[in-house]
């Protein structure tokens, strides 16, 4: 974005916060998308046309970041306690939109719309976004669920220390046969991962097995066989039992795609969307200093359309779960 854009994606955004000052983003997300209407041409005509080509990841520089931003929160409930950086994650919101529409979990974050992503004392070495020292696995974002998103939205806030999201695209490796027969096969489990509050209720420190968790059965490749998408996340992806064909294939697939996998380092100001379909995602582990100057960003998970949603739900809502 040029200065004059992000001037005016800033305004756009103080504007609708003044109308709106009690933040309640999944009250206000239909008025968000309209508002993303007035964001200037340019970035629409590109996001709309990344929308269209199926771009696997796109991102967009120069967004507004308040320049006395608060301290990094000490974990996602002091920030969600705090109402921390709101205008950012509203930001996210307005940008996203163009793209998809916002949607949640019930059983993640307490049902919250956007997330922060930030290390947490005694979560370093946990599977979710709040470690630090424990290498996250390249991944589809809620691999367990045939509505998960069709993007991943990250929008940094903060990274000092230069910590890299690890990316991998379905189209950068070559799945030989009889490999690419069996991926595309429903021989494989897809649990939740330890981010969502499942049942039986687990903790970082005595995950519930995933054996106990609700799951989906269903292939890693789908769709069109010259240009597949992709479902995977070795940590929480397992095949049918005693199908050991299919668990090899799986260790095969995984270690294929970390040999393909890239690093996107975000900047202050920098929001990448990643198709969760043509893409799975991972981070590099960092030493936390728990000081206010940790690595931040603001996550959103969005659907092509919000539709597919409604049909899995008992009501006309924004969250999953």
């Amino acid at each position: 974005m040029t200065d004059a854009e992000k001037n005016e994606l800033a305004r756009i955004a103080d504007e609708f916060l003044a109308a709106h000052p009690v933040w309640a983003p999944l009250e206000y997300v239909d008025d968000i998308r309209v508002e993303a209407e007035r964001l200037p041409v340019g970035v629409r005509r590109f996001l709309a046309g990344a929308r269209t080509a199926e771009d696997a990841i796109v991102v967009v520089s120069n967004l507004p970041v308040d320049e006395d931003l608060v301290p990094t929160p000490s974990s996602w409930q002091v920030a969600e306690k705090e109402g921390a950086a709101v205008r950012e994650e509203l930001v996210l919101l307005l940008v996203g939109s163009v793209l998809g529409d916002a949607f949640g979990w019930n059983n993640q974050q307490n049902g919250r719309l956007v997330h922060d992503v930030c290390p947490s004392k005694g979560q370093e070495n946990s599977l979710t976004s709040a470690s630090s020292q424990q290498q996250l696995t390249l991944h589809t974002e809620d691999v367990f669920h045939s509505c998960r998103g069709d993007y991943v939205a990250l929008m940094c806030l903060r990274n000092p220390d230069a910590v890299g999201t690890t990316v991998a695209l379905v189209e950068s490796v070559e799945f030989e046969e009889p490999l690419r027969e069996v991926l595309h096969q429903n021989r494989f489990r897809f649990f939740p991962d330890d981010s969502h509050q499942v049942v039986p209720l687990h903790t970082a420190e005595a995950p519930s097995a995933l054996e106990e968790r609700p799951h989906e059965v269903a292939s890693v490749l789908f769709g069109p066989e010259d240009a597949p998408y992709l479902r995977i996340d070795a940590d929480f992806t397992s095949p049918v039992p005693g199908d050991r064909e299919a668990e090899q294939v799986m260790v095969q697939a995984a270690e294929l795609l970390a040999d393909a996998a890239e690093r996107v380092v975000l900047a202050p100001g920098e929001a990448v969307f990643v198709d969760n379909y043509k893409v799975i995602h991972g981070r590099d582990t960092f030493t936390p200093r728990y000081d206010g100057t940790d690595r931040w960003l603001k996550r959103t998970s969005l659907v092509r359309d919000i539709r597919r949603t409604y049909v899995r739900s008992k009501s006309r809502s924004r969250l999953l779960g």
